[in-house]
């Protein structure tokens, strides 16, 4: 495995563990050049999952792409990355299980922003604000006294 910081060819693994879901394993190594630390994720290869985005353009899963979005949702939360890689995998295997290999971004978003509101409602917000493409301070409140009332 290269090094992403130094492009050595060599590097060895220092910790393996399991997901939860036995879904992946993880792998910390460490650069036999520079000594830096990186992980690694080791995944059973499958049949791409389709995105079927809101314009009805399809794409395949990027699970990566997800984390980013809620990574950007969580700035400055006190919220684990760990936690938010959970969710990722939580939704792979919801695909996954599914018999069809397509789900649309709408459900994907619903499935995120469930999990949101259960862990940090300012994440949540930020994430909806995104999703659901808030047009004006009107729908950014109704969303907001919505949380509220759920109290």
């Amino acid at each position: 495995m290269k090094c992403p910081y130094c492009q050595h060819p060599e590097t060895r693994v220092i910790d393996s563990r399991e997901s939860k879901k036995g879904l992946s394993i993880r792998r910390r190594r460490q650069c036999s050049a520079c000594q830096r630390r990186f992980t690694t994720y080791e995944r059973i290869e499958e049949v791409p999952f389709m995105v079927v985005k809101k314009d009805g353009s399809r794409q395949p899963f990027d699970g990566q792409k997800l984390l980013r979005g809620m990574l950007k949702a969580c700035e400055k939360r006190p919220i684990p990355v760990s936690k938010l890689e959970e969710i990722v995998e939580e939704i792979e295997t919801k695909l996954q299980e599914k018999p069809e290999k397509e789900m649309s971004s709408s459900e994907i978003g619903a499935l995120v922003m469930d999990r949101l509101k259960e862990l940090d409602k300012v994440a949540y917000v930020r994430f909806a604000s995104v999703y659901r493409e808030f047009k004006d301070v009107v729908e950014f409140k109704q969303e907001l006294e919505n949380l509220l009332k759920e109290k």
